[in-house]
């Protein structure tokens, strides 16, 4: 196991090699306009994928696909010169479709932005199921804690409210 910090430093470096190599060296009409957004190393610097975007549509992306598979001899072998390691790692390419993600998530916050506005107009006209104030106001309180002549008419006496004996606590 290598360590992480030199695992990220030999990852940047790829990212590095290929873009320049492929501005540089490559010649082949069938790539397109390519941008080299990141590269990952295994731990055992064996593996190294490297994630690139491509301007333009499904046949631009995949004609960019097949240039760059036709230059992985070429790019790892300038890749393991430059790395100076034993090994050098292979190199997988994958297309970066941050554009469909980022799409995706705007027409998705779009979709939330109107179910919020929706909720708040059917709010704003909105009114409560019972009544307004659910809970007891102190003018309720100071009519059940006063004696009313009824309460004195039953013959009701302090004594009347202590238990009487048994399981009452």
């Amino acid at each position: 196991m290598s360590d992480p910090a030199k695992v990220r430093r030999h990852a940047e470096r790829v990212r590095e090699l290929v873009a320049s190599v492929v501005r540089s060296q490559i010649k082949d009409p069938r790539l397109g306009m390519i941008t080299i957004t990141d590269a990952r190393i295994t731990a055992d610097l064996r593996d190294a994928t490297v994630f690139y975007t491509v301007l333009g549509d499904a046949a631009a992306q995949a004609s960019t696909a097949a240039a760059l598979e036709s230059a992985k001899g070429m790019l790892r072998s300038t890749v393991g010169k430059a790395l100076g390691l034993r090994h050098s790692p292979t190199l997988t390419f994958v297309l970066d479709d941050v554009q469909n993600q980022v799409k995706h998530i705007d027409d998705l916050l779009t979709a939330a932005r109107s179910a919020d506005a929706e909720v708040q107009r059917l709010a704003a006209k909105a009114a409560y199921a019972g009544d307004a104030q659910p809970y007891r106001v102190e003018e309720d309180d100071a009519d059940a804690e006063g004696d009313s002549p009824a309460d004195d008419a039953e013959g009701d006496s302090p004594a009347d409210d202590a238990p009487r004996g048994g399981d009452r606590r």
